[in-house]
Protein backbone atom coordinates (compact mmCIF):
# COMPACT_ATOMS: atom_id res chain seq x y z
CA UNK A 1 0.00 0.00 0.00
CA UNK A 2 1.43 3.25 -0.89
CA UNK A 3 1.38 6.52 1.02
CA UNK A 4 0.79 9.81 0.25
CA UNK A 5 1.42 12.83 2.19
CA UNK A 6 -1.09 15.81 1.69
CA UNK A 7 0.57 19.08 0.27
CA UNK A 8 -2.92 21.12 0.46
CA UNK A 9 -2.29 24.53 -0.79
CA UNK A 10 -4.70 27.73 0.04
CA UNK A 11 -3.62 31.51 -0.52
CA UNK A 12 -0.11 29.77 -1.65
CA UNK A 13 0.76 28.15 1.68
CA UNK A 14 0.57 24.83 2.64
CA UNK A 15 -2.21 24.66 5.10
CA UNK A 16 -4.42 21.53 6.79
CA UNK A 17 -8.32 21.83 7.46
CA UNK A 18 -10.58 20.50 9.54
CA UNK A 19 -13.88 18.69 7.61
CA UNK A 20 -12.89 21.17 4.53
CA UNK A 21 -13.74 24.36 6.23
CA UNK A 22 -11.49 27.42 5.06
CA UNK A 23 -11.54 29.06 8.23
CA UNK A 24 -10.25 26.09 10.23
CA UNK A 25 -6.81 26.21 8.12
CA UNK A 26 -3.63 25.63 10.28
CA UNK A 27 -0.35 26.62 7.69
CA UNK A 28 2.48 25.25 7.97
CA UNK A 29 4.45 27.41 5.45
CA UNK A 30 6.00 26.83 1.47
CA UNK A 31 4.58 23.78 0.27
CA UNK A 32 7.62 23.14 -1.96
CA UNK A 33 9.34 22.90 1.82
CA UNK A 34 6.68 20.38 3.03
CA UNK A 35 6.35 18.05 0.06
CA UNK A 36 10.34 18.16 -0.04
CA UNK A 37 10.47 17.60 3.71
CA UNK A 38 8.43 14.26 3.74
CA UNK A 39 10.61 13.41 0.11
CA UNK A 40 13.22 13.48 2.67
CA UNK A 41 11.60 11.25 5.13
CA UNK A 42 10.92 8.37 2.81
CA UNK A 43 7.89 9.12 0.83
CA UNK A 44 7.56 8.27 -3.14
CA UNK A 45 4.12 9.99 -3.64
CA UNK A 46 1.88 12.97 -3.23
CA UNK A 47 -1.59 13.72 -2.77
CA UNK A 48 -1.52 18.14 -4.06
CA UNK A 49 -4.88 19.86 -3.51
CA UNK A 50 -5.42 23.36 -4.52
CA UNK A 51 -8.15 24.38 -2.09
CA UNK A 52 -8.43 27.68 -3.90
CA UNK A 53 -9.51 25.73 -7.04
CA UNK A 54 -11.99 23.50 -4.15
CA UNK A 55 -13.45 27.13 -2.83
CA UNK A 56 -14.05 28.17 -6.33
CA UNK A 57 -10.26 30.07 -7.91
CA UNK A 58 -9.70 27.29 -10.27
CA UNK A 59 -6.54 29.49 -11.59
CA UNK A 60 -4.82 30.21 -8.25
CA UNK A 61 -1.43 28.49 -7.39
CA UNK A 62 -1.33 27.08 -11.08
CA UNK A 63 2.11 28.70 -11.46
CA UNK A 64 2.72 27.14 -7.53
CA UNK A 65 1.85 24.05 -8.21
CA UNK A 66 3.33 23.32 -11.84
CA UNK A 67 7.10 24.59 -10.44
CA UNK A 68 5.97 21.86 -6.96
CA UNK A 69 5.22 19.15 -9.72
CA UNK A 70 8.73 19.78 -11.71
CA UNK A 71 10.62 20.07 -8.81
CA UNK A 72 9.98 17.14 -7.06
CA UNK A 73 9.23 14.79 -10.12
CA UNK A 74 7.72 12.14 -8.05
CA UNK A 75 3.91 10.38 -8.28
CA UNK A 76 1.69 13.06 -7.92
CA UNK A 77 -2.24 12.50 -7.36
CA UNK A 78 -3.76 16.27 -8.25
CA UNK A 79 -7.01 17.47 -7.48
CA UNK A 80 -8.84 20.95 -6.38
CA UNK A 81 -11.58 23.28 -8.37
CA UNK A 82 -10.79 20.68 -11.85
CA UNK A 83 -13.92 21.75 -13.11
CA UNK A 84 -13.58 20.79 -17.12
CA UNK A 85 -11.91 18.77 -19.41
CA UNK A 86 -10.07 21.68 -20.56
CA UNK A 87 -8.84 22.25 -16.72
CA UNK A 88 -7.81 18.13 -16.28
CA UNK A 89 -5.97 17.92 -19.71
CA UNK A 90 -4.00 21.10 -18.71
CA UNK A 91 -2.88 19.83 -15.09
CA UNK A 92 -2.26 16.32 -16.88
CA UNK A 93 -0.03 18.20 -19.27
CA UNK A 94 1.93 19.42 -16.56
CA UNK A 95 3.29 16.19 -15.24
CA UNK A 96 0.89 15.24 -12.39
CA UNK A 97 0.50 11.75 -12.38
CA UNK A 98 -3.09 11.61 -12.12
CA UNK A 99 -5.54 14.28 -11.64
CA UNK A 100 -8.50 13.50 -9.53
CA UNK A 101 -12.12 14.62 -10.53
CA UNK A 102 -14.98 14.95 -8.15
CA UNK A 103 -17.71 17.45 -8.45
CA UNK A 104 -17.03 17.36 -12.31
CA UNK A 105 -17.41 13.55 -12.30
CA UNK A 106 -21.38 14.07 -10.84
CA UNK A 107 -22.10 16.84 -12.55
CA UNK A 108 -20.62 15.62 -15.99
CA UNK A 109 -19.78 11.32 -15.44
CA UNK A 110 -19.21 11.22 -19.64
CA UNK A 111 -16.12 13.18 -18.88
CA UNK A 112 -14.26 10.65 -17.20
CA UNK A 113 -14.54 8.41 -20.01
CA UNK A 114 -13.33 11.42 -22.27
CA UNK A 115 -10.54 11.86 -19.87
CA UNK A 116 -9.53 8.29 -19.62
CA UNK A 117 -9.93 7.78 -23.66
CA UNK A 118 -7.04 10.80 -24.23
CA UNK A 119 -4.68 10.38 -21.75
CA UNK A 120 -5.56 6.39 -20.13
CA UNK A 121 -7.37 5.49 -17.08
CA UNK A 122 -4.42 5.36 -14.77
CA UNK A 123 -4.44 8.76 -15.19
CA UNK A 124 -8.06 9.80 -14.32
CA UNK A 125 -9.14 9.05 -10.65
CA UNK A 126 -12.86 9.83 -9.43
CA UNK A 127 -13.14 11.25 -5.66
CA UNK A 128 -15.57 9.84 -3.85
CA UNK A 129 -16.15 12.32 -1.04
CA UNK A 130 -18.70 10.68 1.52
CA UNK A 131 -21.15 12.06 4.04
CA UNK A 132 -23.49 10.19 5.79
CA UNK A 133 -22.99 7.38 2.81
CA UNK A 134 -23.55 10.48 0.32
CA UNK A 135 -21.28 11.24 -2.21
CA UNK A 136 -20.40 14.95 -1.21
CA UNK A 137 -19.81 17.66 -4.07
CA UNK A 138 -19.50 21.36 -3.90
CA UNK A 139 -16.63 21.95 -1.58
CA UNK A 140 -18.26 19.56 0.35
CA UNK A 141 -21.17 21.44 0.74
CA UNK A 142 -24.72 19.37 -1.08
CA UNK A 143 -24.74 15.86 -1.57
CA UNK A 144 -25.68 13.74 -4.60
CA UNK A 145 -26.30 10.21 -3.97
CA UNK A 146 -25.25 6.93 -2.63
CA UNK A 147 -21.56 7.02 -2.36
CA UNK A 148 -21.48 3.33 -3.79
CA UNK A 149 -23.41 3.66 -6.78
CA UNK A 150 -21.51 6.44 -7.66
CA UNK A 151 -18.14 4.64 -7.25
CA UNK A 152 -19.59 1.65 -9.30
CA UNK A 153 -20.91 4.10 -12.10
CA UNK A 154 -16.95 5.70 -11.86
CA UNK A 155 -15.55 2.52 -12.77
CA UNK A 156 -17.87 1.71 -15.23
CA UNK A 157 -17.11 5.01 -16.84
CA UNK A 158 -13.49 4.16 -17.23
CA UNK A 159 -12.08 5.65 -14.03
CA UNK A 160 -8.84 3.99 -13.23
CA UNK A 161 -9.02 4.47 -9.60
CA UNK A 162 -10.76 6.07 -6.40
CA UNK A 163 -10.00 8.22 -3.77
CA UNK A 164 -12.54 7.70 -1.09
CA UNK A 165 -12.25 10.58 1.49
CA UNK A 166 -15.20 10.09 4.96
CA UNK A 167 -15.93 13.99 5.36
CA UNK A 168 -17.35 12.71 8.64
CA UNK A 169 -14.46 12.46 10.22
CA UNK A 170 -12.21 13.97 7.70
CA UNK A 171 -9.32 16.27 9.86
CA UNK A 172 -10.22 15.05 13.50
CA UNK A 173 -7.36 12.73 14.03
CA UNK A 174 -9.33 10.47 15.61
CA UNK A 175 -9.18 7.27 13.25
CA UNK A 176 -10.55 5.71 10.14
CA UNK A 177 -14.39 4.33 10.15
CA UNK A 178 -13.38 1.51 8.46
CA UNK A 179 -17.19 -0.44 7.78
CA UNK A 180 -17.54 2.35 4.61
CA UNK A 181 -13.89 1.61 3.48
CA UNK A 182 -14.64 -2.09 3.37
CA UNK A 183 -17.79 -1.33 1.83
CA UNK A 184 -16.45 0.40 -1.07
CA UNK A 185 -13.17 -1.45 -1.93
CA UNK A 186 -15.73 -5.09 -1.79
CA UNK A 187 -17.62 -2.98 -4.39
CA UNK A 188 -15.89 -2.12 -7.13
CA UNK A 189 -12.65 -3.80 -8.88
CA UNK A 190 -10.52 -0.77 -8.84
CA UNK A 191 -7.58 0.57 -6.68
CA UNK A 192 -9.08 2.87 -3.96
CA UNK A 193 -6.94 5.27 -1.80
CA UNK A 194 -8.57 6.38 1.47
CA UNK A 195 -8.08 9.61 3.21
CA UNK A 196 -9.69 10.92 6.23
CA UNK A 197 -8.68 9.82 9.86
CA UNK A 198 -5.57 8.34 9.41
CA UNK A 199 -3.97 8.98 12.31
CA UNK A 200 -2.33 5.99 13.91
CA UNK A 201 -0.53 3.16 12.97
CA UNK A 202 -3.38 1.16 13.14
CA UNK A 203 -4.99 3.32 10.82
CA UNK A 204 -2.63 2.16 8.45
CA UNK A 205 -2.36 -1.60 9.40
CA UNK A 206 -6.19 -1.27 8.90
CA UNK A 207 -6.85 0.13 5.51
CA UNK A 208 -3.69 -2.13 4.18
CA UNK A 209 -5.68 -5.14 5.90
CA UNK A 210 -8.80 -4.12 4.18
CA UNK A 211 -7.44 -3.86 0.51
CA UNK A 212 -6.43 -0.39 -0.07
CA UNK A 213 -4.33 1.06 -2.47
CA UNK A 214 -2.76 3.65 -0.58
CA UNK A 215 -3.27 5.97 2.52
CA UNK A 216 -3.40 9.77 2.41
CA UNK A 217 -1.75 11.51 5.38
CA UNK A 218 -2.92 15.07 6.27
CA UNK A 219 -3.84 16.69 9.68
CA UNK A 220 -2.39 13.72 11.96
CA UNK A 221 0.90 13.85 10.14
CA UNK A 222 1.00 17.37 10.27
CA UNK A 223 0.10 17.96 13.89
CA UNK A 224 2.96 15.44 14.72
CA UNK A 225 0.24 12.89 15.73
CA UNK A 226 1.62 10.11 13.05
CA UNK A 227 4.77 9.64 12.21
CA UNK A 228 6.05 9.05 7.86
CA UNK A 229 8.06 6.26 9.05
CA UNK A 230 5.83 4.19 11.00
CA UNK A 231 3.11 4.82 8.32
CA UNK A 232 5.91 3.37 5.81
CA UNK A 233 6.80 0.73 7.72
CA UNK A 234 3.14 -0.47 8.48
CA UNK A 235 2.19 -0.19 5.01
CA UNK A 236 4.53 -2.69 3.83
Amino acid sequence: MKIFPAVDILDGRCVQLVQGKRESATSYGDPLACATRWLDEGADALHVVNLDGAFGNSGKNVDLITRLVRKTGVEIELGGGIRSVEDAARWLETGVSRVIISTLATQRPASIRELADRFGNARVMAGVDAKGGQIAVHGWQETAGDYLAWAKKFEGLGAGSLLYTNVDVEGLQQGVRFEPVKRLIDHVGIPVVVAGGVSARSDVAGLRNAGASGAVLGSALYSGKIKLKDALEESQ
